[in-house]
């Protein structure tokens, strides 16, 4: 076979397990699919050897899937769909013909599309399954819009987006939603409904957009009684076509349209959207390297495909800048980390353990140096109120004992506290007052200081960690898990501690940010209400929350 053409620090690991494929059995796709799994590039030469499909030959309504848009800026968005007339089964065969399909595209200041400012046509290509990315530039400052797309004869549901603010401008305040953890089989996604109706700007995507794990025919937790999922979803994603079908369940979630159609999304990922726990080129179950790149390809390739993201964060086989800065305005300056794709491999195998040695290594990072330095470089040329940290596991420190020395998370920023020192150390010789770091993963909702000394209660508090707990991941939860009163009593510094499913919004404003932490009772079953848990603010220039 022909060796698949790889860019990036990967490219000798990726060729070496292209000669080896077939014997390895790794991937159950040709190995044309195999090629495509860790392409690099949007298809010149694909388009090239792909026709156009003909005008009517979309016989089947294609927008399924329904429609996002993502990372905006002042002066853009990007739009983004896919068609799908029937998602749950692979291409070719799933209702679209052979070729590529033009798709038209715009972009209004109305909800009626009397008034459109832009629009254009965009080709659907088969290399990328189909999936459309637009990136509408022109655009003024800190507006709403509302776009569409049309294919043959069918038009897509609408879509709102809004446009960040000038970069010189003070916005009065900013509204945000965080979310995370949206486990297919562990439940409904009641809670992204709720927040469809939310008054937000933007919403974050901190990781774990899909999970790996295989989908029983009923559903998992949801037990389907009046359908039944193909049975390529009752197994786990290693190939391709298996994360791309995935995404095509996910997406099919309708509280999860309803999300993405209402705001802009920024996201990033963790490591179900690969492989559960898996650390840089590595995962704690002794995959070969070549094997875990490999399988990383695929996964980023389908992520890339199914998100709205611009054209630079196209990944080169198995690597992808996801890390990435916005400004709103001079209120707020997001730096959106990456924190699986460049770390070292967990210490003490990532169990939960006492702080050692291996943990403390000061060559250990989370982050990777140069995603480091670029964190560190932003924050000295920062002139943003509000510093804020979009990104995956828990950095604040999270004993969980009240006696002696407690073990601790080896996956989280408790297992590379030297990585974390260098990020506090950065903020404060660059004069950063008000830190702010989101966070996802734990399925919980958590409120917590960021101290100087983690062993002093008394000691400053150099910022803010804001954690939402799950969409649907660990099913149905309880205001007091278990470990409540273990936690809050073993960390002065948690000040919030709930474990039922929801998100969080915050609003950003030039004197303070206030987090409403919001949680659905149930996830097994649909149509759960929703309840504000509870509220905090810290002020700026004076860190530390405040419940209200």
């Amino acid at each position: 076979m022909t060796h698949p053409q790889v860019h990036g620090p990967h490219d000798r690991t990726l060729r070496a397990a292209a000669a080896f494929f077939d014997r390895r059995r790794f991937l159950t796709a040709t190995g044309a699919a195999a090629a495509l799994a860790f392409g690099t590039n949007l298809p010149a030469a694909g388009a090239a050897r792909s026709a156009q499909a003909p005008p009517r030959a979309l016989a089947e309504n294609p927008f399924t899937l329904g429609v996002a848009s993502g990372d905006p800026l002042p002066w853009g968005v990007v739009l983004w769909t896919r068609l799908a007339p029937r998602p749950y089964e692979p291409w070719p065969g799933n209702g679209l013909p052979e070729g590529w399909v033009p798709v038209q595209w715009e972009i209004a200041r109305d909800e009626r599309f009397a008034r459109v400012v832009r629009r254009g046509i965009a080709s659907a290509y088969p290399e990328f399954n189909h999936t459309v990315h637009v990136d509408v530039l022109g655009l003024q400052p800190d507006r709403v819009y509302y776009y569409r797309f049309r294919a043959g004869p069918w038009i897509s549901p609408p879509g709102r987006t809004r446009t960040a603010p000038a970069p010189d401008s003070l916005p009065y305040e900013m509204r945000l939603a965080a979310v995370s953890c949206q486990a297919y089989h562990d439940g409904y996604f009641t809670a992204l409904g709720h927040l469809a109706n939310e008054d937000v700007d933007a919403v974050f995507h901190l990781g774990d957009y899909l999970y790996e794990y295989a989908v029983s025919a009923t559903g998992g937790a949801r037990a389907h009684t009046g359908r039944t999922l193909p049975e390529w979803f009752a197994k786990e994603t290693v190939t391709l076509e298996d994360y791309r079908l995935r995404y095509a369940l996910y997406k099919s979630d309708p509280d999860l349209q309803a999300a993405h159609a209402a705001f802009p999304w920024f996201v990033t990922w963790d490591d179900h959207e690969t492989e559960n726990n898996y650390a840089g080129g590595g995962d704690a179950s002794g995959v070969p390297a070549d094997e875990l790149l490999i399988r990383r390809a695929a996964a980023y390739r389908a992520y890339w495909e199914n998100q709205p993201l611009r054209r630079p964060q196209l990944p080169q086989g198995p690597d992808m800048t996801l890390y990435r800065r916005f400004h709103y305005g001079r209120l707020a300056q997001f730096d959106i980390l990456d924190t699986r794709q460049y770390r070292t491999a967990q210490a003490y195998r990532g169990r939960w353990h006492h702080p050692g040695p291996e943990s403390q290594d000061p060559a250990r990072t989370l982050t990777g140096a140069t995603q480091e330095r670029w964190l560190l470089d932003g924050f000295r040329r920062s002139r943003a109120t509000w510093n804020v940290i979009p990104q995956q596991v828990v950095f604040s420190r999270r004993r969980n004992n009240a006696t002696g020395t407690s073990a601790l998370s080896m996956d989280a920023w408790d297992g590379y506290p030297v990585s974390r020192d260098r990020v506090l150390a950065g903020a404060s010789a660059a004069g950063i007052e008000n830190l702010l770091v989101l966070t996802g993963d734990v399925h919980v909702h958590y409120a917590m200081d960021i101290k100087a000394d983690w062993d002093d209660p008394t000691s400053r508090t150099l910022g803010t960690e804001l954690v939402t707990s799950s969409v649907s991941s660990g099913r149905d939860g309880s205001p007091r898990p278990d470990n409540w009163s273990a936690l809050m009593t073993a960390n002065p510094h948690l000040r919030f501690y709930d474990g039922r499913r929801g998100y969080l919004t915050v609003r950003l404003d030039a004197e303070e940010a206030r987090a409403d932490f919001k949680t659905v009772d149930s996830v097994t079953a649909p149509g759960a209400a929703l309840t504000t848990a509870a509220s905090f603010v810290t002020e700026a220039g004076d860190p530390g929350l405040r419940e209200t």
